[in-house]
């Protein structure tokens, strides 16, 4: 009889029993129902896994307030993790889709974005093909980070990034400890120290891939000032676009553009333009402490710029140095040499003078090859900068020795050449700046006295002689719609009868008034109209004693009319005007000689009367040792006004004096402290120069070979027959109409 237990044999080790695999799969396949307990109890399985279940979460429950509370910890840091996680998931999702975004916008090569500029630059040379001013952003050309000098490198990144080379675009330590300097200075977290690294500022200097619209932004400054905003989301926006750079270009390709982007004062854009700015060097060549002193100048380069503060820039330097030093890039000895000869300014740069000449280029000229331009332009000029620096140093002399101390008055200077080309211009006493007022250019004054010379010009040119009568007395002109004018002398005296050279020679107003009124005012006006005297010029015969007003450079240019044997001139500075790169020039101009305005005799003869105005007139504080000078002395009303204009036979020049506000001078004439700025200038101009004589008549000579007839009597003057029997009468006697 068979046991069912029995014949069965075990499945052997690693197999599986038939039936078991087809419970198991029984299992799997049908849902088992559920089944009824008795007293409470389980059976089976299923009851003690119920059991297992009911008791974890009996065990899981908060027993008591304490567990209430761990228990309400602990989904909360759930919920938290839950955010964080997930947020963190989120961000890392955008910050990829930016980054992809800013790579496709990148271009592929550097070479394209390196010029950050919206405008050119205007260089401007000197008579001698010599760089002297910068206007606008100069762009020295492209560099890389493997061509310039490796001591810039390193002081760039020893300043700036330190760990460059090892970071994706971005340095969490760097900004925390910005942050942490920041605050503990009493600044806010994002004011001060950045943290930014060297292609976070790659990304600023590029304005995120946003270039210049001038449809969109009022001005350049405008849009740059948005560029540089220092926020939050800006700060959010510059890490994409850095670790965009970062997968697209090397990193010396980002410090390449680096280079080429950043401003480092004085009009200079990028290290290459900097380098040849202030040392006449290219960005591959200079040495420890010229890098040092290039490189700190990152942190604030208009005030660190060493042409504004050399000594500053200098400390600056130091502190480059040291850091290079720290970091391994420079051996001891190699940082204690750098400090004991430290970087120091061309001569070019040294120099700084022509600011406000620089300034009249740029006002005078087209503006699509000036302030607006949008390519890089050179000019030459008729600048002298020897001629430059006496007017300075005449003025400054001047202003230090014979002015109070604590005087606000002002002076300007201007020096030409007899054909108008314009060779110094002083617009003020601060010789240093550009971009200021420019007194010799803009500021229309009351010409006093200074205006004479052009009234006798017209009479002369009519065929007034220069040893002509006059009669100095009382003289009242009744002028419609404003009464009686009666000119008066400045001395209160009247001396008769003199000749034009004397009135002219001692400045008497009303001999200068009564020849106005003969010849007509109109044509007194035409003709300094056309000697350049543009502005409105009076209307009564108060324009004889320089009522009207007008510029320096009108006047001195008006008086190199007379120089060069009266022809106009309009004053010039540009010779040669060309685009950089291109050998030929855009503009040409040699000369500002323009129509003739009085004949060459006249001309002669108003010189010899200007020169007896410094020879012994009121002008003779100018008279210079070794040449013949001519000139005329200038005072408005109240001394408001002081001028001295004169030349020599090779140049003229032009002296204001005054106050921005028109507050009178005390003590002050044209003969007086602008005759000695004018003689101290032009003693120095000529040291150098052989005495040449100035175009003028021999007076005696002329008044021997004088015809004995009556000439054609000027235009407006009709004298009656008893006149002219006294004139012939005394021409018999004296040999002279």
């Amino acid at each position: 009889m068979s046991n069912s237990g029995q014949g069965r044999r075990p499945p052997a080790r690693g197999q599986r029993s038939l039936v078991a695999d087809r419970r198991t799969t029984s299992s799997r396949s049908t849902p088992k129902p559920k089944r009824k307990t008795t007293g409470g109890k389980s059976s089976g399985s299923g009851g003690a896994r119920r059991t297992r279940r009911t008791r974890k979460t009996r065990a899981a429950r908060p027993r008591g307030p304490l567990g209430w509370i761990a228990y309400a910890f602990r989904v909360i840091l759930r919920i938290i993790w839950g955010l964080i996680w997930r947020g963190a998931a989120a961000a890392m999702l955008l910050l990829g889709l930016a980054t992809a975004y800013y790579y496709m916008q990148l271009p592929d090569q550097v070479s394209t974005i390196v010029d950050a500029r919206a405008r050119g630059s205007v260089t401007m040379l000197d008579r001698d093909g010599n760089v002297f001013a910068w206007r606008g952003e100069q762009f020295g050309g492209m560099i890389d980070a493997e061509t310039v000098s490796p001591h810039l490198v390193n002081a760039v990144v020893a300043t700036e990034d330190r760990r460059f080379y090892r970071h994706l675009g971005i340095s969490p330590r760097g900004i925390a400890s910005a942050i942490r300097i920041n605050l503990r200075e009493g600044r806010g977290p994002l004011s001060g120290h950045g943290g930014s690294t060297i292609t976070q500022q790659v990304a600023k200097l590029m304005c995120l891939g946003v270039a210049y619209d001038p449809d969109e932004w009022a001005t350049e400054a405008e849009y740059e000032s948005d560029c540089r905003e220092t926020s939050i989301w800006r700060k959010i926006q510059e890490v994409p676009f850095a670790l965009a750079m970062e997968f697209r270009y090397t990193k010396d390709e980002i410090l390449s553009v680096y280079l080429n982007r950043a401003y480092l004062g004085a009009g200079a854009r990028g290290f290459e333009a900097a380098a040849q700015r202030y040392f006449s060097a290219s960005a591959a060549e200079v040495n420890p402490q010229q890098s040092a002193m290039l490189a700190g100048l990152l942190v604030a380069p208009s005030y660190y710029a060493p042409t504004r503060n050399l000594e500053r820039a200098q400390e600056r330097a130091n502190v480059v140095l040291n850091l290079m030093e720290e970091q391994g890039y420079l051996s001891a000895a190699e940082a204690d040499a750098a400090r004991a000869n430290p970087a120091r300014l061309s001569e070019a740069a040294e120099q700084n003078i022509g600011g406000y000449f620089a300034d009249w280029i740029m006002a005078e000229g087209p503006d699509f090859l000036t302030r607006e331009t949008t390519e890089d332009v050179v000019i030459r000029t008729t600048f002298d900068p020897e001629m430059q620096a006496a007017a300075e140093r005449a003025l400054q002399n001047v202003f230090e020795n014979q002015v109070r101390a604590g005087s606000e008055a002002q002076a300007a200077i201007v020096v030409m050449s007899a054909d108008g080309a314009v060779r110094a211009i002083v617009g003020g006493r601060d010789t240093q700046g550009a971009g200021l007022f420019n007194r010799a250019t803009q500021a229309m004054r009351q010409t006093g006295s200074a205006f004479k010379p052009f009234v006798y010009a017209t009479a002369l040119d009519l065929g007034w002689r220069f040893d002509d009568m006059i009669l100095d007395a009382p003289l009242t002109i009744d002028v419609p719609g404003s009464g009686p004018y009666s000119p008066t002398n400045y001395t209160g005296e009247y001396y008769g009868e003199v000749t034009l050279t004397d009135a002219l020679r001692t400045s008497l107003n009303t001999p200068a008034v009564r020849i106005a009124d003969e010849v007509g005012l109109d044509l007194v006006r035409t003709v300094a109209s056309e000697f350049g005297i543009e502005s409105d010029l009076a209307a009564g015969p108060a324009l004889a004693l320089g009522a009207s007003e007008s510029t320096l450079i009108e006047m001195t240019g008006a008086f190199a009319g007379i120089l060069n044997g009266g022809s106009a001139v309009r004053p010039y500075a540009v010779q040669e005007l060309r685009l950089l790169g291109d050998d030929t020039p855009m503009f040409e101009q040699r000369t500002g000689i323009r129509e003739r305005v009085i004949s060459e005799f006249a001309a002669r003869q108003l010189t010899y009367m200007m020169s007896e105005v410094v020879a012994s007139g009121t002008g003779r504080r100018a008279a210079l040792p070794d040449r013949p000078v001519a000139g005329k002395t200038g005072t408005t009303q109240a001394a408001r006004d002081a001028w001295f204009l004169g030349f020599t036979a090779d140049y003229v020049a032009g002296v204001w004096m005054g106050y921005d506000d028109n507050t009178p001078l005390s003590g002050v004439t044209g003969g007086g402290l602008p005759a000695e700025i004018w003689r101290q200038t032009m003693e120095e101009i000529h040291r150098d120069l052989p005495p040449r004589p100035l175009p003028m008549i021999d007076p005696v000579a002329e008044a021997r070979q004088a015809p004995q007839v009556v000439e054609e009597q000027p235009q407006g003057r009709r004298p009656d027959l008893a006149e002219q029997i006294l004139m012939e009468v005394l021409g018999g006697l004296l040999g002279r109409n």
